[in-house]
């Protein structure tokens, strides 16, 4: 177990639950995220894991709980707080989501200028440098339409960091990428939050590459944490959710078909005519 402090913790989740109208997401969720550390979020395709990274963020309030992001119950922020606070994240959405009518460059010095008011030849420095932290400074001024996939996730990496954030939150950065790409990335994650001395939130399904670069696991299920551990915790566990999510079986508490009707007694129903 992660041995975090309210002095340390970046983000400190407590007995936090969310529903949509009636439709419950998270149930009684907790969960700690002490600084400097690559912390891993991960269960199925809608288990509440993108859910839980807006409640960091504030987008969406939690039903019950508390969310505490340094330090702070995101709940009692009014709209500038909430937008102070959000100056000391960055954000790397799924497939990166660049604006497609800027170049890289400007994809990259966003950021800058809506936020700071520093001179556009201290603006072109930091983007250069961002840029060349991902290995991407000779497209400074190309398009997006014309990157890679893996390129244009590597972009969108250095827009998350320009402005140096503490905390870092990921949400399927893997997704769509060939094998080398995606090890690049998760290097680049990995070695960008050691280099700032962030905190970073990774929400993923890909086990391999992220069990080699986080420092911590959460798996989520059915809106609630059901295991927890170290990357070698995770791999010798014998929870059965983790064990299949882990290893990829087709069999174990992961159905592989959504609740119906007795199959046979479906086909027995005349269909209209």
């Amino acid at each position: 177990m992660l041995n975090p402090s309210p002095e340390t913790d970046v983000v400190r989740i407590e007995s936090l639950s969310f529903a949509y109208d009636t439709r419950p997401i998270l149930h009684e969720v907790s969960l700690r995220i002490p600084r400097g550390k690559v912390v891993a979020i991960m269960g199925a395709s809608g288990c509440g894991k993108t859910t839980l990274l807006r409640m960091i963020g504030g987008s969406i309030r939690p039903t019950a709980g508390v969310a505490r992001v340094f330090g702070v119950d995101t709940t009692q922020l009014d709209t500038a707080g909430l937008y102070r606070m959000r100056r000391r994240m960055g954000m790397l959405f799924q497939f990166g989501a660049l604006f497609t009518d800027m170049s890289v460059y400007d994809n990259v010095a966003f950021a800058l200028r809506e936020h700071t008011a520093l001179p556009e030849s201290a603006i072109r420095d930091l983007v250069l440098m961002k840029l060349d932290a991902v290995g991407l400074r000779g497209v400074a001024h190309a398009m997006p339409s014309s990157l890679s996939g893996g390129m244009a996730r590597r972009v969108a990496l250095a827009r998350t960091v320009a402005l140096d954030p503490a905390l870092i939150m990921y949400d399927e950065p893997f997704a769509g990428l060939d094998p080398i790409s995606l090890g690049v990335i998760a290097r680049l994650i990995r070695r960008l939050n050691d280099a700032l001395g962030a905190t970073s939130i990774i929400v993923t399904h890909d086990v391999e590459e992220s069990l080699q670069i986080v420092d911590y696991i959460y798996f989520v299920s059915g809106g609630r944490i059901i295991a927890e551990g170290t990357a070698e915790a995770v791999r010798a566990s014998g929870v059965p959710y983790v064990r299949q999510f882990v290893r990829g079986e087709t069999d174990g508490p992961v159905p592989f078909h959504y609740p119906a009707a007795d199959y046979w007694s479906d086909l027995a129903v005349p269909k209209a005519a």
